[in-house]
């Protein structure tokens, strides 16, 4: 029996001493990444903007920028390391490929849509353009098949051929590829890629909430407000869903009011694609013919609004939804996706929502306590005040999660 207590008391201590060891181990890695030195600063910034190791030449240059100017040289290594291909073909694809598709999976082809995302970045062209610009990204590649409207092989081809996207992406005007006038193109929203995703079948109102989904980082549930007026609400909503008012007073209005004047300015889009083959198609645009998706189930509720026009207004001006920060240089209406699109990428919480995503995507992590908030709160004042250069927010939130 004493033998046996013994080896009891034996296995308890060998266990106490392995915890203590383990406790050990644990605070020591959180010491030497909070103690983190010009080295292991300099890596850790490589890694986080392009998901692969310095060469040693590179690491030694950005350490010696860190090294030799200790205020600004964590910047400096932060610009310089997003000079590795990698930050073009891998983080930012990886970034922006969830927002081409209803699935938000990464797991998708390049396309015209994330080209343009990442182009943009890469000539720090001014990121509040995204919704609103004549802009597409293609690539140059000899080898490469025309752009078309009505498939995405040039961009297939692109990633498989494995052209460099940060030499090889070429900017033109997206009304001189495809049959859109200037004027009715919206950045990536008339992108091929977003009208296959959100322009397809359905109502048109996809493209809407998934537009506030991905560049406002708001989800309609966040913004019900069924105070705004519900006049513009299309006639194919019911007023009394189940046989009950209620639920669309208490539900239904709350995510409508806002949305369908906004979602108006898409009236004259849509995707077209052969009934077999819906990876064949492109997208439409009728001006002065507003889609009949806007027009469908009348009968549900017949004094319901009848789209006349793509002419949008943003009733979210006022009232809690103001919170969202829209630019009060900004008349809060027009015509079409172009002004439409100038609207939300105006706005506070598209700037927020872009230096959020970039902070998750940079330090692996959502922002948790009050240091993390401030620093997006930071991000998202310098990327306003540099012109919207998305850059200098990935080298922003590069610098924060560096170590120390």
């Amino acid at each position: 029996m004493s033998a046996l207590i013994t080896t009891r008391r034996s296995t308890n201590a060998e266990r106490t001493v392995c915890g203590l060891l383990l406790l050990v181990a644990i605070l020591s890695l959180g010491i030497t990444e909070s103690l983190a030195g010009p080295r292991e600063q300099a890596k850790r910034i490589h890694d986080r903007l392009t998901g692969v190791p310095p060469s040693a030449t590179v690491l030694n240059d950005l350490t010696d920028l860190i090294t030799n100017d200790p205020t600004g040289g964590l910047y400096e290594a932060a610009i310089q390391a997003m000079e590795n291909p990698n930050f073009y073909s891998v983080t930012l694809k990886n970034w922006a490929t969830p927002w081409t598709n209803e699935e938000q999976t990464v797991f998708a082809s390049l396309n015209d849509y994330t080209a343009t995302v990442i182009g943009m970045v890469r000539d720090s062209v001014p990121f509040n353009q995204l919704l609103s610009a004549d802009i597409l990204y293609i690539g140059s590649d000899s080898r490469l098949p025309a752009y078309s409207m009505d498939n995405n092989e040039h961009y297939v081809q692109l990633e498989q051929l494995g052209i460099n996207l940060k030499d090889d992406l070429l900017r033109v005007n997206q009304s001189q590829v495809t049959d859109l006038p200037s004027t009715a193109t919206a950045g990536v929203v008339t992108s091929r890629a977003a009208a296959r995703a959100f322009f397809v079948d359905g109502t048109n109102r996809a493209m809407y909430r998934f537009t506030m989904l991905n560049h406002l980082c708001t989800d309609l549930e966040q913004i019900k407000d069924p105070s705004r007026s519900s006049d513009r609400i299309r006639q194919d909503v019911s007023r009394s869903p189940g046989g009950d008012s209620r639920l669309f007073f208490n539900n239904c209005a709350g995510c409508h009011t806002g949305m369908e004047p906004l979602a108006q300015a898409y009236a004259y889009y849509d995707y077209s694609y052969p009934a077999d083959d819906m990876e064949a198609g492109r997208i439409i645009y009728t001006p002065g013919e507003v889609q009949p998706k806007y027009l469908i189930n009348a009968t549900v509720f017949k004094d319901g609004y009848v789209t006349l026009n793509d002419h949008w207004d943003n009733y979210w001006r006022t009232g809690p939804n103001s919170l969202l920060g829209w630019d009060s240089s900004l008349p809060g209406s027009g015509d079409g996706a172009k002004s439409m699109g100038e609207e939300l990428a105006n706005s506070q919480a598209f700037a927020q929502c872009q230096a959020k995503k970039v902070f998750e995507a940079v330090c692996l992590r959502p922002p948790g306590d009050a240091a993390d908030r401030a620093q997006v709160t930071s991000m998202t004042n310098n990327f306003k005040a540099n012109n919207y250069d998305l850059k200098g927010v990935f080298a922003d939130a590069a610098v924060y999660c560096a170590g120390e």
